[in-house]
């Protein structure tokens, strides 16, 4: 099933937003209905494809002359337009078509990937890899004018090995993430690796981006499970990852992890899996303060024992209800929401009972009050929904969008404040006040994640309303000390940035490696790094 192709996920799973929802949209937002409705698909003026027929010829053959392994038609190239940020639906909505690629190439592995970039390269094109497509942060549309080409990896969706010695996996970029655990499963494993992005997303753009699933603090980062990967570029292969650990040099698999693209494309991934969980118990704790409760993640994530999920609501977002998409506005006539957190144990029977007693023990002695297991079911059974309600409320006439950072324990509550108050205050003085709601949705022993929500009406110009509060949003984020993201990526949004962030140095050693591996400048240009 292909992804709706200008909002999230299964077009059978968008629903309108209640009643009374749009209702408090309107009273206390001043959001008001959409002027126009979304141009259609099949009514979009698709350009014809600036592909040759030369490059043409060329890229079939490289992925072996398949009938469709070289796609030129109008909907296929719209529906690898762009990724999933707002910005990038609401210019879908209207039918904006500028970043279109000329193709979509859908090779079946390593080899034909190569062969792929070495067309590209006779032929001058653009390549830019697609996993899932749900990239927001302008990661899908390279930044530079020209006929591109879209390489979807869809095709290459297998399980290579299974070691159940060492417990690794190699899988191919293009295996969805339910797809990887269904074959994980029939072994009795499982990767632990659950972004809310879960769904569709893939495991070359989980390796591609960094990415952090919800169930981070117990099962880890994915860039902390990949033990080896496979890089195909303009100049031939990269293999690593002979040993789980090494001392033989700087380790090229953390240059790879996080490039985007920009140096190659992930053809391969080992992992390192765990057996799948015989028990899940999911359950709920309320604090009266957003710092209470974040002191109180941060004694767990310090001292232990560790929960496998670990995430806090501040008051804002807990009273609206969004830590259960489900049930959005369910605690609004509520006087004693507080701060929601959502507390998960995986495991055996024994470890989750031992770990969830001792861990009630520090949050009730942090000043928590345990609230059941129904807040945790809800939000398990409502986890991968946040995406869909995005777009109700961009169908309903608001601007809905989200970024997150992270940084050490100690700076967090000012980063959190800096944050808050720029997006507070940018759209206010635009005449669009906003509900800014934020979570701590990963926990480290230095530090947290901080990831915001932000809800208000879409103003005159949504696009340009938008990028004015991202952009103080980033430079608060870096006056505050933290790190301009912590799991979206960099992409175009985030470059400008990201290349402060690093330095000057820093983005010179990077941009030698680009040269190196992508001399010509092929793949992913403006995504990352700026362009030479």
């Amino acid at each position: 099933m292909d992804m709706l192709w200008n909002g999230w996920g299964d077009p059978a799973r968008a629903t309108p937003l209640p009643d009374t929802v749009t209702g408090l949209l309107r009273e206390l937002l001043g959001v008001k209905p959409r002027d126009a409705a979304s141009v259609p698909l099949e009514e979009i003026d698709v350009p014809a494809s600036p592909l040759d027929e030369a490059a043409r010829r060329a890229l079939e053959a490289a992925v072996g002359d398949r009938a469709d392994g070289v796609c030129t038609d109008a909907e296929t190239r719209v529906r690898h337009t762009r990724g999933k940020s707002t910005p990038d639906l609401l210019r879908m909505r209207t039918g904006d078509t500028a970043d279109t690629p000329a193709a979509v190439v859908l090779p079946d592995g390593h080899d034909e990937v190569l062969a792929v970039l070495e067309a590209c390269a006779a032929h001058g094109l653009t390549l830019v890899p697609f996993g899932g497509g749900t990239s927001v942060v302008g990661g899908l549309a390279p930044g530079r004018d020209g006929a591109f080409v879209a390489l979807d990896l869809r095709r290459m969706n297998r399980l290579l090995d299974l070691d159940e010695v060492s417990r690794t996996a190699t899988l191919q970029p293009g295996l969805r993430a339910p797809e990887a655990e269904a074959l994980l499963a029939e072994h009795g494993y499982t990767l632990g690796h659950f972004p809310q992005s879960y769904e569709w997303a893939t495991i070359g753009g989980f390796a591609a981006t960094r990415s952090s699933g919800q169930a981070s603090a117990g099962y880890g980062r994915f860039d902390e499970m990949v033990l080896g990967l496979t890089l195909a570029t303009p100049e031939g292969t990269i293999d690593t990852g002979r040993a789980p650990r090494s001392a033989a040099g700087p380790d090229l698999r953390q240059l790879v992890l996080g490039s985007e693209g920009a140096f190659g494309v992930i053809t391969s991934v080992t992992v390192r899996v765990k057996p799948v969980p015989r028990v899940r118990r999911y359950e709920g704790w309320r604090f009266a303060s957003f710092d209470e409760g974040a002191a109180a993640l941060r004694r767990l994530a310090q001292d232990g024992p560790r929960p496998t999920v670990l995430r806090l609501s501040d008051e804002t977002e807990t009273l609206i209800g969004l830590a259960q998409p489900d049930a959005i506005g369910a605690a609004l006539d509520r006087q004693d929401a507080g701060c929601l957190a959502v507390v998960g144990f995986e495991g055996t029977e024994e470890d989750t009972a031992r770990r969830r007693d001792a861990a009630a023990a520090v949050l009730r002695d942090s000043g928590g009050t345990f609230a059941g297991q129904e807040p945790g079911e809800r939000w398990a059974h409502g986890r991968y929904s946040a995406p869909y309600l995005r777009d109700s409320l961009l169908d309903a006439g608001a601007l809905a969008e989200t970024l997150e950072t992270a940084t050490y324990w100690s700076r967090l509550p000012a980063l959190y404040a800096a944050v808050r108050d720029a997006l507070t205050g940018t759209l206010t003085e635009a005449g669009t006040p906003p509900l800014v709601m934020c979570h701590i949705s990963h926990v480290y022993e230095n530090g947290a994640s901080l990831y915001f929500t932000v809800v208000s009406a879409q103003g005159d110009d949504v696009l340009a309303h938008w990028a004015r509060a991202k952009n103080a949003a980033n430079e608060a984020i870096l006056a505050a000390g933290g790190t301009i993201t912590h799991h979206h990526g960099v992409g175009t949004d985030h470059r400008d940035w990201y290349v402060r962030e690093a330095g000057p140095l820093g983005v010179d050693a990077l941009r030698a490696v680009k040269r190196t591996l992508d001399p010509a400048g092929l793949l992913s240009p403006g995504v990352l790094l700026p362009e030479d």
